[in-house]
């Protein structure tokens, strides 16, 4: 007989028309193998394989049950749900590792209508979005590779590469939150322009900042329907609700935009109006255009990489105990400030020593940040989806200190020896600085949560335009072609 493998349930298996369940299953099917002489061997095997599976499934989650019932009984119900949640994280962490978001997760319909539900006076769910990399140049879907699929909206984990990475929406956007340069009369301006058009056009909610709120009220009171915030507690919360966030002003004002974002960060598209613009590839006179196609997807984008900053004090009991995280788009510099004494700083690398920086301190960069401070110490530009650290020393007192790309999975450690003749100073995106006496530490590594900012080619183009534009790199006359020539 030609045997195919049944559909099996584990708890609701038929065999010739009798229903099995639990520990009932092993006998009948015994009493079942014995009386039949219908069957071949071979066919028998290729039925049993799976049902023996099922069967030692169906005996380990009896015995868990009934030692579950037991525990309660002799421990109460707290406990139990205790043991729960730890077996729980446990088998996260197996499959998804310490981010808790599995790469090949599904959407789940399902699920999004059931927490839909919870509140109807809540703002539409996020919508949903699919990332996959690409050759530039294959017209076939060969070398397409769907890497990261978030049910959600969220951006937390993903697979480093150095390919193209696209964004495609699966379901549309509903919220926008519109971030601006302050104190700038043009920018004000578009800002209230761009919300009349999100609102009227695309049918989008919109946050704004407080302040920017208030001047868009002292103006009309048909931006009434706006949104904002109160406190720290609804920022954190912001992620949960926004899908796109637009920036409006230079780098500083996406440095602001990423600053604002503890964990996932919503897509971000960046338009210039700014003094530089090695992020902003946007032009704000072609906004309607750009965010028209943003909004309908794909989108090509690049994940910039951000650093995660802990300050250990030297009283600290035990290494957990630290100040932070302090996330950094751009880079972490230790430097001296007003002291007149060189910096004395040892610096480790997954524990192992790499030296000692004597001089005016060190900058420990993302990629992103290369052509930023790293790039005025001496440091090299690097593409940002390049994922690395850069370790640039700031005005070294040794010819032979060259800085460094390191690989992004490390962790680095910077201390403040004790026979160190002065504190250090630390700065975070050029905000928040801290001081850092003899024998605290700043630890630094990769954040998991990357900034994707939207392209307006893609990330290779816009980077090559940007330091041809910015910087004007490279830049000088052609020699003469009419001068001397091989002969």
């Amino acid at each position: 007989m030609n045997w195919r493998r049944p559909a099996i349930s584990i708890w609701n298996i038929k065999i010739v028309g009798i229903p099995l369940s639990g520990y009932n299953f092993y006998e009948k099917l015994k009493s079942w193998w014995t009386q039949s002489s219908l069957c071949n061997a071979m066919g028998m095997i290729r039925f049993m394989l799976p049902c023996l599976f099922c069967l030692e499934n169906c005996k380990e989650r009896d015995r868990k049950i009934s030692e579950e019932q037991s525990h309660r009984e002799n421990n109460g119900d707290d406990e139990r749900t205790e043991n729960l949640a730890s077996q729980s994280n446990e088998q996260s962490e197996q499959c998804c590792g310490s981010n808790g978001i599995c790469s090949h997760e599904v959407l789940r319909d399902g699920d999004r209508d059931s927490a839909s539900k919870v509140d109807p006076n809540k703002f539409a769910r996020k919508a949903s979005f699919k990332l996959s990399w690409w050759c530039k140049g294959d017209q076939s879907d060969q070398h397409k590779h769907d890497i990261v699929s978030f049910e959600r909206g969220n951006i937390t984990t993903a697979e480093r590469s150095s390919k193209q990475i696209s964004l495609k929406w699966e379901s549309q956007p509903q919220t926008v939150i519109i971030l601006t340069k302050p104190n700038s009369t043009s920018v004000r301006i578009l800002c209230a322009e761009m919300v009349r058009w999100l609102r009227e056009q695309k049918k989008l909610d919109i946050y704004v900042e407080p302040h920017v709120r208030a001047e868009l009220l002292t103006e009309s009171s048909y931006y009434n329907f706006v949104h904002t915030w109160k406190d720290e507690t609804e920022i954190m919360l912001l992620h949960t609700k926004v899908d796109l966030v637009v920036t409006l002003g230079g780098d500083g004002t996406v440095l602001w935009a990423a600053s604002m974002f503890k964990g996932p960060v919503p897509p971000v598209v960046p338009f210039s109006l700014g003094s530089l613009g090695f992020m902003t590839p946007f032009h704000s006179e072609r906004y309607r255009e750009y965010l028209d196609s943003i909004l309908k997807g794909p989108i090509s984008i690049t994940l910039r990489h951000r650093l995660q900053c802990h300050v250990i004090r030297e009283a600290a009991k035990n290494e957990y105990e630290t100040e932070g995280p302090i996330l950094v788009l751009n880079e972490v510099t230790i430097d001296r400030g007003i002291s007149s004494y060189l910096t004395n700083l040892e610096c480790y690398c997954d524990n192992s020593f790499v030296t000692c920086v004597q001089g005016d301190g060190l900058i420990l960069s993302t990629t992103s940040g290369s052509t930023a401070y790293s790039l005025a110490a001496g440091g090299s530009m690097v593409h940002p989806q390049v994922p690395g650290i850069l370790f640039t020393p700031i005005c070294p007192h040794s010819l032979s200190f060259r800085p460094l790309i390191l690989p992004e999975h490390v962790t680095l450690r910077v201390q403040v020896p004790f026979n160190s003749r002065s504190h250090a100073w630390a700065s975070f995106d050029g905000k928040d600085r801290k001081r850092l006496a003899a024998g605290d530490a700043l630890v630094c590594s990769m954040a998991p949560w990357p900034v994707p900012t939207a392209c307006q080619v893609d990330s290779t183009s816009d980077f090559l335009n940007s330091i041809h534009d910015g910087l004007h790199w490279n830049l000088r006359k052609t020699q003469s072609f009419d001068g001397p020539r091989d002969t």
